[in-house]
C-alpha cells in the first residue's frame, strides 16, 4: 500500500465507545485487515473528585461519543468501520471522512513523539546557535513538553540562565 495511515474519528454512541474500538479490532482481525486498520484510540483523562470529603479518582473520556481510528481509506477499511454496531458514521462531509491533521493529533495526545536528548541536569553543554554559539555551559533544567533547555552559562564572571532549543545545544564529550 502506497497510502500511509491517518487518523480518522469515528463518532458512536456514547457510552459504546471501548465496545466500538474492541468491534473494529475484532472486526479487521476476522477480516485479515490489520494491515487496513492499525491502531484505536479514546483520549481520556484521569480526574480527581471530591465527594462529602472523600477524593476517588476516575478515567474520564475527554471526547464522550467519539472514537480515534488510525487507518488507511479504502473502501473495504471504510465499509469495515461504518458497519461496527454502534458507530453512527465518520466525522466529515457526508461520505467523506476527513482525518485529522498532525497538530490535532499532537493537540490531542493521540500520538507523542518521545524525545531523548544526550545530557541531563548536571551535565555540561556546548551551545552551537546563536548569539552565544561556542559558550560552554551546565543545565540546570529540561522542559521535554516544550523542547527546551536553561542552561547556566558564565559571562563576565557571572552565572547567567539561558532557554534554549534542544537543537542549539550538545553534549560536551
Amino acid at each position: 500500500m502506497s497510502e500511509e495511515a491517518k487518523w480518522y474519528v469515528v463518532h458512536t454512541y456514547s457510552g459504546y465507545e471501548n465496545a466500538v474500538g474492541a468491534s473494529i479490532l475484532k472486526a479487521a482481525e476476522n477480516r485479515k485487515m490489520q494491515d487496513l486498520i492499525h491502531e484505536i484510540n479514546i483520549p481520556t483523562e484521569t480526574v480527581t473528585e471530591v465527594h462529602d470529603s472523600q477524593t476517588k479518582t476516575v478515567e474520564r473520556k475527554i471526547f464522550p461519543g467519539y472514537v480515534m481510528v488510525k487507518m488507511i481509506m479504502t473502501d473495504e477499511s471504510w465499509h469495515l468501520v461504518r458497519n461496527v454496531r454502534g458507530v453512527t458514521g465518520f466525522v466529515g462531509s457526508a461520505n467523506k471522512a476527513i482525518p485529522l491533521t498532525e497538530d490535532e493529533i499532537y493537540s490531542l495526545g493521540i500520538e507523542k513523539h518521545e524525545i531523548v536528548v544526550g545530557y541531563e541536569v548536571g551535565s555540561e553543554v556546548k551551545i552551537t546557535e546563536g548569539p552565544l554559539a561556542g559558550f560552554i555551559g551546565t543545565v540546570e533544567e529540561i522542559e521535554t513538553d516544550k523542547s527546551r533547555v536553561r542552561v547556566i552559562v558564565s559571562m563576565f564572571g557571572r552565572e547567567t540562565p539561558v532557554d534554549l532549543d534542544f537543537e542549539q545545544v550538545e553534549a560536551v564529550k
